[in-house]
């Protein structure tokens, strides 16, 4: 009886234990954050941080729960491996994007080693994308300083495949093949991008015009009258918007598939224009709500909301691009060195960004936590060294 009771207090005390790690290692990685000498010594912590990050990536958590957290890890609702995959996308484009301007010679391997965990040698996937959210990392691969397109087209070809496999009856990309009547804000920024990459490489307009018409469609149905910010989805039949506008990270993913879209098309490109002008409209509508402190709150038009370090790294790099167009440079020059200023604040001494939110549960359902999230870091990493 001594015994049972023994090895009940004990297990006890090892799940009291694991709810409480993560939270004390919280605590004491926020002791004297934001404490940097100048932006160079931020900026080195965080591609140090980063490159650390890129193979071995921190587990970030799909539940909110922070007590007995041992039966979300039995019950699988701990962690998800589409999850990770856009964490470590955002985290290879933002390093990709600092050895071109740098030329490190570590970091460089470090990406040829992450790049070549994923692919066998001949050109295909070790394990195949089985969802669109991780479409994004492959985009990111396909963006790596020295990669082979036509040597890893059987890849990317997969790639290609499973978008097509997941166009629903409207004709656009669906964000699970379970959840055919909704269009998700996430989608454009996981498929869009890849899609224009894709096409124009191997000659497939139709692939460019599927990445293209999946933000003319949003436009369309998911947009607010008017403002130009995004709801988080919209239903396909009624054609009415379903979530809530002016989540942050929903008009970061759609920043990101508009963005990234903008930059693979050539000046050339007859649809190069339109994007254009939706980046202007896109730029000035983040920007009116960009809060003193040089953040974007996780809901961007209530400033009394939680600033979003996700939110914040996402439109500091969509805005370093944007100040490319003259029509809004200086405006957006000037949020964007706020924003960044303000993320050198949240940055813990160990180099981690702090207080991104954390991953959405589903339609109208926002997480409330808000700690590190390696995808900021990176988009963070794009921004300082775009």
């Amino acid at each position: 009886m001594v015994a049972f009771l023994l090895i009940i207090l004990v297990l006890v005390f090892l799940i009291v234990l694991i709810d409480w790690i993560p939270m004390l290692n919280t605590w004491q990685s926020r002791i004297k954050m934001g404490q940097f000498v100048d932006f160079a010594a931020w900026s080195n912590k965080i591609i140090a941080t980063s490159a650390n990050w890129l193979n071995r990536t921190p587990t970030i958590k799909v539940t909110d729960n922070t007590r007995v957290i041992i039966i979300d890890v039995f019950r699988g609702n701990y962690k998800r491996s589409s999850i990770q995959s856009w964490q470590q996308g955002a985290l290879l484009m933002g390093l990709s994007q600092y050895v071109m301007q740098s030329d490190d010679a570590k970091i460089k391997k470090q990406i040829a080693a992450f790049v070549d965990s994923k692919l066998d040698g001949r050109g295909n996937w070790k394990i195949q994308p089985r969802e669109v959210d991780e479409v994004l990392l492959v985009f990111a691969i396909s963006k790596t300083p020295g990669f082979n397109f036509l040597q890893n087209k059987p890849a990317l070809d997969a790639t290609y495949n499973l978008i097509q496999n997941a166009v629903g009856t409207d004709g656009t990309v669906t964000y699970r093949k379970d959840f055919p009547d909704y269009r998700l804000v996430d989608t454009i920024g996981f498929v869009s991008p890849f899609l224009v990459r894709y096409g124009l490489q191997v000659g497939n307009n139709a692939a460019v015009q599927l990445g293209l018409n999946q933000i003319r469609e949003f436009n369309k149905y998911g947009m607010q009258d008017n403002a130009f910010i995004p709801c988080h989805s919209y239903e396909i039949d009624s054609k009415l918007p379903v979530g809530l506008f002016g989540w942050g990270r929903g008009m970061g993913w759609y920043s990101i598939g508009l963005m990234d879209s903008w930059l693979e098309l050539p000046n050339e490109h007859p649809d190069k224009n339109e994007l254009a002008q939706m980046i202007i409209k896109l730029a000035k509508a983040a920007m009116q709500f960009q809060k003193p402190n040089g953040s974007w709150s996780w809901i961007i038009m209530s400033s009394e909301k939680q600033s979003d370090s996700s939110t914040t790294a996402i439109l500091s790099w969509f805005l370093s691009n944007a100040a490319i167009l003259p029509e809004i440079a200086s405006e957006c020059t000037i949020a964007l060195d706020r924003a960044l200023a303000y993320l050198q604040k949240v940055t813990r001494r160990g180099g981690a960004i702090d207080f991104s939110q954390g991953d959405t549960k589903g339609i109208g359902v926002y997480s409330q936590q808000f700690n590190i999230l390696p995808f900021t870091q990176g988009f963070c990493l794009r921004a300082i060294y775009n």
